[in-house]
């Protein structure tokens, strides 16, 4: 009996052990859920972050793609502007080059023009004087002869 008591004290101690540890298992066992549970709700924020992450990434791509293509497009625009006005101050040079030489002509023209104008003026005045000089020779022969007429009759 002695033994049997013993045993049957050994069993209930085992049991009671048994219920502590099953009850710690228990416990261990929410714990593990608890836990598997946060760990699958942070999966599932980490996946959702990862998404967000690469729409994030790819918005960006598409914005730098975007600004490159802006960046080359008013580079273009740049250097065709430059190019235009590259031409027409060519053509604004070429052109007041040809002024300046037609400036030039026409001062060379004016110039020879005066001279001519001067010389025929000059001319005009030798030939003015000359006839004038004529005229009053003839006059004086005029009176000469009248002279002479009046004092023969």
């Amino acid at each position: 009996q002695e033994e049997k008591k013993q045993l049957t004290l050994k069993v209930e101690e085992l049991e009671r052990k048994l219920e502590t540890t099953s009850a710690q298992n228990i416990e261990f066992l929410q714990v593990i859920a608890k836990r598997e549970d946060s760990i699958h709700q942070c999966q599932l924020r980490l996946e959702e972050k990862t998404r967000e992450c690469s729409s994030l990434a790819r918005q960006l791509e598409m914005a730098i793609e975007d600004a490159k293509r802006q960046v080359e497009q008013t580079r273009e625009r740049a250097a065709s502007r430059e190019r235009a006005a590259q031409s027409k101050v060519l053509d604004l040079e070429t052109q007041l080059s040809r002024n300046k030489t037609e400036l030039n002509q026409l001062r060379r023209s004016k110039d020879d023009v005066e001279r001519r104008y001067e010389s025929r003026l000059q001319d005009l005045k030798d030939r003015l004087e000359q006839s004038e000089s004529t005229n009053r020779s003839m006059q004086n022969y005029v009176q000469f002869l009248k002279s002479s007429y009046a004092n023969v009759f």
